[in-house]
This record gives C-alpha cells, sequence and structure tokens, in this order.
C-alpha cells in the first residue's frame, strides 16, 4: 500500500471547504467519549458504553437506513452489574433519531486517531483541487452526494446489519473519483514501504487506480481476515459515483502542469 504525501497539482483559488471539512472532522472528533482510551491504546468499561450509546444516537445503521427500524434497546451509556459481572446498560431510547440526518453526522465520526488521520490526509491532497475545479458550493454538494451515496450503498448491502458506520471515507472516495477523471496524469509523491519508505512520484491512475482496485478486492471478503471491520463497499460506491459527477466536466479541465525537475512541488536544487 503507498502512502500519497503530495501532488504537483497547483489551483488557483484557497479550497476554504476543504479546510473546513478537516477542521469539522477535528473537532467532532476531539469531543467524542472515549476518546482518551483511544490516545492511550486502552479503554475502560464506562468508556466503552458511554461511546456505544453515543454512536447509537449519531451513527448511520444499515437496518435503520432502508427499513427504518428503531431499536427497542439501546445502550444508555451506563454500568450495570450483572450476574456475570459489569455490562453496559439498555434501555428504551429517551431521543427521536432521523435514519437520513444519520448519515450526515457519520461522516464527521471517526474510529481512532488513525481511520481520522487516514481519511483527513487523502481530502488534504486531493480536495482542493477537485473543489477549484467545481467551485465552493458545488464542491460542498458533491461531497454530501458522494457520502450519502456511499451509505446507502453500504445500506443496501448490508440492509440486516446492526453495526453502526461512521467516517468520511465514503465521501472522499468520491473526492478521489473524480480526480482520477479530471486528473489522471496528475504526478502525486508518495512513499512506497520497502524496508524503509521510498519516495516516489507517480501519476495519479496509477495511485487512485491501485487503490480503488485494493478496496474492490477487499469488498468482496478476498485478502483481508477481518473484511466486516471496514466498510470497503462504501469506498466502492463513493468512488463510482465521484467519478460518474465528475465525468461530464473532463473537457472543460485543463491538464495539470508537467514540471520537470520539482521536490514535493517546489524547485529542487539538484536532480535526484
Amino acid at each position: 500500500m503507498v502512502i500519497p504525501v503530495h501532488d504537483v497539482n497547483p489551483v488557483r483559488r484557497t479550497p476554504y471547504v476543504t479546510y473546513a471539512l478537516i477542521a469539522a472532522n477535528f473537532l467532532v472528533f476531539l469531543f467524542m467519549p472515549g476518546l482518551s482510551g483511544s490516545v492511550a491504546g486502552q479503554s475502560d468499561l464506562a468508556q466503552l458504553c458511554h461511546l456505544q450509546a453515543f454512536l447509537d444516537h449519531y451513527a448511520a445503521v444499515p437496518r435503520e437506513l432502508i427499513h427504518h427500524q428503531m431499536p427497542h434497546l439501546v445502550p444508555t451509556g451506563e454500568v450495570a452489574a450483572g450476574p456475570h459481572g459489569a455490562a453496559c446498560l439498555a434501555a428504551p431510547p429517551d431521543y427521536d433519531k432521523s435514519p437520513p440526518l444519520s448519515v450526515l453526522t457519520a461522516m464527521f465520526l471517526h474510529g481512532g486517531w488513525l481511520h481520522l488521520l487516514g481519511n483527513m490526509l487523502f481530502l488534504y491532497i486531493f480536495g482542493n483541487n477537485i473543489e477549484d475545479r467545481l467551485g465552493h458550493v458545488r464542491f460542498t454538494l458533491f461531497y454530501l452526494v458522494c457520502g450519502y451515496a456511499a451509505a446507502y450503498g453500504y445500506a443496501l448491502v448490508n440492509e440486516s446489519s446492526g453495526d453502526p458506520l461512521i467516517g468520511a471515507s465514503g465521501a472522499i472516495a468520491g473526492v478521489l473519483g473524480a480526480y482520477l477523471v479530471l486528473y489522471p496524469r496528475a504526478r502525486v509523491w508518495v512513499l512506497v514501504p520497502f524496508l524503509i519508505f521510498l519516495p516516489l512520484r507517480l501519476p495519479a491512475w496509477m495511485v487512485l487506480g491501485f487503490w480503488f482496485v485494493l478496496q474492490a478486492v477487499y469488498s468482496s471478503g478476498s485478502g483481508v481476515s477481518e473484511a466486516g471491520t471496514v466498510a470497503y463497499v462504501a469506498h466502492v460506491v463513493g468512488f463510482l459515483v465521484g467519478m460518474a459527477l465528475a465525468w461530464p466536466l473532463r473537457p472543460g479541465t485543463p491538464p495539470p502542469p508537467e514540471p520537470r525537475r520539482l521536490l514535493f512541488g517546489r524547485q529542487a536544487r539538484h536532480t535526484w
């Protein structure tokens, strides 16, 4: 798996929406319950129960999205003592939840630092060019459409699942799909783990195409031991929707520059 760190594709305007999305994701994550446990690498039962109740309230649940069936019992966030030890207390929900709205809130929730940082890295590198091409308002709508399509696409495939679906991966996958369509020849600096991290400058079609193939393989359950812990289907759906939405804009998109002597987007003093 390659790690993108920078693309050689300057923009004409400041990507305010991209920056705002990144800031919002970080702020929401910092206020999520159970954060101290995720930072330290461990969580006590009280933190886990609180986090479970929080996700049940604000995360998207496939069964709720497709069938609009709310559970009769939900975690309360409290710990109760039982005959087999302490456990999370469940009770009838004391709130009204809108399944469609939960897709929006779920797009700003993440399960840990690696989940958050990985998503924001991809959004930071590739989101600015798509926002530059679409404009601020259309990019915002594009991002939301891809996120909703990814969530509902995953829910259709897993309509009986009661597991919470969180993360901005589906929307960001749409950004990657649009980037592949609009800027396939743009150069992307990546780190390739091979004993050490080797820096390479590869075309976007290779980086993003390889990423998509991996998601498609993983979504089928091949190549991973626990494919159910990551919503790879949502990544595939978001990516394809992003490609479809960006395709009509392809003829009017200027090609990215092709600098010959650039090191991470700046003029190098010497070549490698």
